[in-house]
Formats: structure tokens, C-alpha cells, sequence
């Protein structure tokens, strides 16, 4: 039977929004699935859900505002109660590759202040060992030739994401490095490294920020909850 990724999306949509609760500060994450779950949020708060929303991107911002989810100012907030979020991919111990959207650089911000990390998915996004999907990195146009060299020096082949001709510039102004590690087997040492290097703003390795992934199963109907350690 042929997979509904679509439809697996908006199952784990509509199972993580059934965590979040009245009067709760909720981060909106960005991305193709995370669309599915800012519109379940939308549908919720008209029905009387009493929330506060903040925005990983421009893009959900804009979406957000067109379903009358009330927003906050992250600098005005010390902590999010729930975050729902979408991966490019994910492994049984909850580590992310994020980026593919383009708003890693905050959606690593939302998900350090958040309490509930729940990430969406579909079912093609499980792998048993990450970095098929090209690994996302953030960094300073100003240091883009540089970081492309140290990433070459540790097996790292990068290549600046283009849009349409044209570097893609992040909500931040910065420029992003998709880069191939082949498989990645030291995820955390591979992610110190990387913050060890001058004008990298942010990578999309997330580790142990997650509480739970929860991915859509259409062949049942159905979804499937993955828990970090310490859920």
C-alpha cells in the first residue's frame, strides 16, 4: 500500500495539538507538517482556546496572524510551555536534523526556552542512522567562503542553498550551508564541532531538546509516539 505522507502529516498534527492546554505560551514551528499543526492551533482557538503563540518564522507569523492565533514577544517571556515542530529527520534517540525550511536559527531558540519539545512528523522522515537528509548550517554571508573551507576539512561537502539564482537569505539575513557528512555517527561530538567554528550562527543538529516525535501512520490510520529518556 502506497504511503500518504500528507495525510500522515495531519495525523501527527491533530494527536500533538491534543497536549497543549489552556493558557499555555506555545511555540509555532515552520515547515511543511508544522503547517498542519499551526492550522489545528488556529481551529482551537477559534473553538475558545485560550493560548499565547511564538513563531519560529516570518512564514508562521504570517499564517498565524490569518487564524487569529494571539501572539507574543519572545524577549517579553521567559520560558514556552509546548512547542509543535517539524524535522527533516529523526532517529530512535530523538536526534533532529532541521533546517530544510530555512528557520533553524530560531526554531533552535524556541525549542532551548521550551518545556515540551513535540516534534511531528511522517513516517519517511525515521531513519535508523541520520544525515541522508543534507545537514542545515546557518552562518554570516561575511564568513561563507570560510566555513565552506573548515567544513571541506572535516568531511564536510557544503554547498550555499540557492533560491531562485540567488543565495537564500534566512529571516536573519544570513546565508545557509547545506552540507553532506554522509551518515552521522558522533552527532554530539559533530555538533560541538561545528559551534566551535567562526561565523556558524546555528546548525540543525538538535540534541536531547525533543520530548517526544510523534509520526503518522496512514496504513492504519493512526499514529506513532517516540519518547526521549526523560518523558
Amino acid at each position: 500500500m502506497t504511503k500518504d505522507l500528507e495525510k500522515e502529516k495531519e495525523l501527527a498534527a491533530k494527536e500533538a495539538v491534543k497536549f497543549i492546554d489552556n493558557n499555555q505560551i506555545v511555540g509555532l514551528g515552520t515547515g511543511s507538517t508544522a503547517v498542519y499543526a499551526v492550522k489545528e492551533i488556529g481551529i482551537l482557538v477559534k473553538n475558545g482556546l485560550k493560548i499565547q503563540g511564538v513563531p519560529t518564522s516570518n512564514k508562521t507569523k504570517e499564517l498565524a496572524e490569518t487564524l487569529n492565533i494571539p501572539l507574543v514577544d519572545i524577549n517579553t517571556i521567559d520560558s514556552i510551555d509546548i512547542t509543535i515542530d517539524g524535522a527533516d529527520e529523526f532517529n530512535g534517540d530523538l536526534v533532529l536534523i532541521k533546517g530544510g525550511g530555512g528557520a533553524l536559527l530560531k526554531e533552535k531558540i524556541v525549542a532551548s526556552m521550551t518545556k515540551k519539545e513535540i516534534i511531528i512528523a511522517d513516517s519517511s522522515k525515521k531513519a535508523d542512522k541520520i544525515g541522508k537528509f543534507p545537514l542545515p548550517i546557518e552562518v554570516i554571508p561575511f564568513a561563507a567562503g570560510y566555513v565552506l573551507r573548515k567544513l571541506s576539512q572535516i568531511n564536510g561537502l557544503g554547498k550555499i542553498r540557492i533560491k531562485d539564482d540567488s543565495p537564500f537569505i534566512t529571516d536573519e539575513g544570513n546565508y545557509i550551508i547545506d552540507t553532506d557528512f554522509g551518515f552521522i555517527t558522533d552527532p554530539v561530538y559533530l555538533s560541538h564541532t561545528l559551534n566551535g567554528i567562526e561565523g556558524v550562527v546555528a546548525h540543525g543538529l538538535f540534541i536531547k531538546l525533543a520530548s517526544k516525535v510523534i509520526m503518522g501512520v496512514s496504513d492504519t490510520n493512526s499514529t506513532t509516539t517516540y519518547r526521549s529518556k526523560s518523558d
